[in-house]
């Protein structure tokens, strides 16, 4: 397939996946000739992509045409669709046009539709920082891929330090391969924490602080997490997972009597959204001192705080105000 359409919001590994792209289909010794990337925003850089990919390649190998940040699949003019409808199918099978986007594709528009129908598509999405099963996960891939062999305990601090970060976790990989090169001998945890640099404060840490009823230490967690340029709606997202998560464990646990059989904590684990259900346990002891109503009382403060961001309100004072509230929650 010719026809090539990335999105979401993990850049790195769009990047990642078009250098991939890149270095399997095009010769080496013609890649200069036979690559071109487009920013969307050069002036008719669409025009000039089909062009391009009805030429044929120099010398051996693929032609690839890479169309950066494209706003094909939110807005689209009847002329640009029309240049769409006639060029796509013609492309011929010695040239590769890539589209890369950071905003998921709108069904509703013909251009998209157009796309649907002659493109590969693939998602690029961050994995929500409170799923943290998955990260370990991605951690583990990763490590297989750049061939770091890790412990167990160092893949789950690994995943702690680097959190949904993509581009640092294999920034951080590559200082352990390095460090292990000539070594067959997994590294252990201790090895893991003194080379990288974890994260000593996340949105998780801060949804753990508001639990506690201690405002001060969470305001603490807050003021931390925006020195280090946080977004507040991405703060907000994360809270809003992690106690959704807790609400639908600590409801669950409740609904099937504290049964631990295989089937409970399959149900459980499928409530909850959680792709392993070996976690369930240790959610289980995370909620065991925390009231169901209490959580309950949390998802509406919570909602409150992101319309009001939405909304335009003040970034920092809204997020004090409401995580002061939280807290009164669990007092």
């Amino acid at each position: 397939m010719p026809i090539y359409l990335y999105w979401g919001e993990d850049d790195f590994a769009i990047q990642k996946a078009a250098a991939s792209l890149r270095d399997r289909l095009l010769a080496p010794e013609w890649a200069s000739f036979n690559y071109t990337s487009l920013p969307s925003e050069q002036p008719d850089a669409l025009v000039s992509a089909m062009t391009l990919l009805m030429t044929p390649p120099f010398g051996a190998g693929h032609r690839l045409v890479w169309l950066v940040d494209t706003n094909l699949c939110q807005q689209c003019s009847e002329e640009t669709l029309t240049e769409l409808k006639r060029t796509l199918p013609e492309i011929p099978e010695t040239s590769v046009f890539l589209l890369t986007s950071r905003n998921k594709p709108d069904g509703r528009l013909k251009s998209t539709q157009l796309l649907q129908k002659y493109a590969y598509i693939r998602e690029f999405s961050l994995i929500p920082p409170w799923k943290t099963d998955q990260i370990v996960q991605q951690v583990q891939q990763a490590a297989q891929e750049l061939g770091v062999k890790l412990t167990p305990e160092s893949t789950q601090l690994l995943a702690e330090a680097v959190g949904n970060n993509t581009r640092l976790l294999y920034s951080e990989l590559e200082k352990l391969r390095t460090f292990a090169l000539g070594s067959n001998q997994p590294l252990d945890i201790n090895i893991v924490a003194e080379l990288v640099q974890v994260q000593t404060h996340n949105s998780l840490q801060l949804a753990a602080a508001i639990t506690t009823g201690n405002a001060a230490s969470a305001l603490t967690k807050v003021a931390e997490l925006v020195d280090r340029n946080e977004p507040a709606l991405r703060i907000v997202a994360t809270l809003i997972g992690q106690f959704r998560t807790w609400l639908w464990v600590k409801l669950m646990t409740e609904t099937t009597k504290g049964d631990r059989s295989e089937n409970a904590i399959k149900l459980i684990a499928q409530a909850a959204e959680i792709s392993n259900p070996k976690r369930v346990y240790f959610l289980q002891q995370e909620v065991k001192p925390l009231a169901l109503q209490h959580l309950i009382s949390t998802l509406p403060l919570l909602l409150e705080l992101e319309v009001g961001l939405k909304q335009g309100a003040e970034e920092i004072s809204t997020l004090q105000t409401k995580v002061v509230e939280l807290c009164q929650v669990f007092k």
